[in-house]
Formats: C-alpha cells, sequence, structure tokens
C-alpha cells in the first residue's frame, strides 16, 4: 500500500516514539487518515499509536479537537494558528506525548491567490510546545496528500527524535 521510503519513515517515527515511551495521535484533514494510515501500516505500531482524528470539517475541528469557531472565522480551517490548535488539541483530547496535523487544500478546488491550490499548514505538538510549517507542494491532489503525509511523517520523527 505505501512505498518503501514512507514505511521506513513511519518505521523510524515508532521506532523514536518506542524508544521514549511516547504514544501518538494524528488530527489530519486534507489527508484523511494517510498519516494514521501508514504509521498502522506497520505491525505492532499498537503500542505507539493511540488514536487518529480524521476532522475534514469544521465543525469536526471544534468538536473533536477543540479548534475555536472565532478562529476558523478570522483565519480560516487553512491557517498556521488552525494547524497548531489541531495538533495542540489532539494531545490534550486524547492525553498522548506527541500530536501532528495537517490541514491544506489537495485540489484541484477550492484554492485562491491567498491560499493556492497545493498550500499545507502542519503542526506539531508535545504537552509543553507546539510548532507549525507551511507548505505549497506542487502537483496533483494525491501528490499534494502523499507530500503532506510524508512531511507529517517527518516531523513526528524530528519531535520524537
Amino acid at each position: 500500500m505505501f512505498d518503501a521510503q514512507t514505511v521506513e519513515l513511519a518505521t523510524a517515527v515508532l521506532a523514536a516514539c518506542r524508544a521514549k515511551g511516547w504514544h501518538i495521535a494524528t488530527a489530519e484533514s486534507c489527508t484523511g487518515g494517510l498519516v494514521a494510515a501508514a504509521l498502522t501500516a506497520i505491525a505492532g505500531s499498537s503500542d505507539v499509536v493511540d488514536r487518529g482524528f480524521v476532522t475534514y470539517s469544521n465543525e469536526a475541528k471544534m468538536e473533536l479537537l477543540g479548534v475555536p469557531a472565532g478562529t476558523l472565522a478570522s483565519v480560516g480551517a487553512v491557517s498556521d494558528e488552525t494547524a497548531r490548535l489541531m495538533a495542540m488539541g489532539a494531545v490534550s483530547r486524547a492525553d498522548v506525548d506527541l500530536a501532528v496535523s495537517v490541514t491544506g487544500i489537495a485540489g484541484p478546488g477550492g484554492g485562491s491567490a491567498e491560499k493556492p491550490v497545493g498550500l499545507v499548514y502542519l503542526g506539531v505538538a508535545t504537552k509543553d510546545s507546539v510548532r507549525g510549517e507551511r507548505h505549497v507542494f506542487p502537483g496533483e491532489r494525491d501528490g499534494i496528500r502523499r507530500a503532506a503525509m510524508t512531511r507529517a511523517l517527518e516531523m513526528l520523527k524530528e519531535a520524537a527524535g
């Protein structure tokens, strides 16, 4: 299902988290669960992966992750603030050590001059820190989603390393 590079990266994330005794969660919008799927494709991942939130709608982001309606109204679902809040919400709601979030515009429609197709914000949070990244990934929908998944796995590995 996943290419060798993705499997290797997901395996490294799990090993780094195991070494620290950490549990992780994912909070995904435009990737629709790809990050969680890559992690759980590895046998034995259940000792690290706690859960994945697929929060495609604004309502799901608010209900499941605690993203404030005011944030979504003022900066939108595709923003650094929302990505950070999604990651923090996953850490607190799942009571895990580490979480990653992904929100973006995978296309082919939905983009604008301000927020083009391929724009993705990612967040990674622990219980006491959060950071975000902004990327504009080139290509079509599948490529954008895969690039976002790969960067999310890399961010998990960096945070756990």
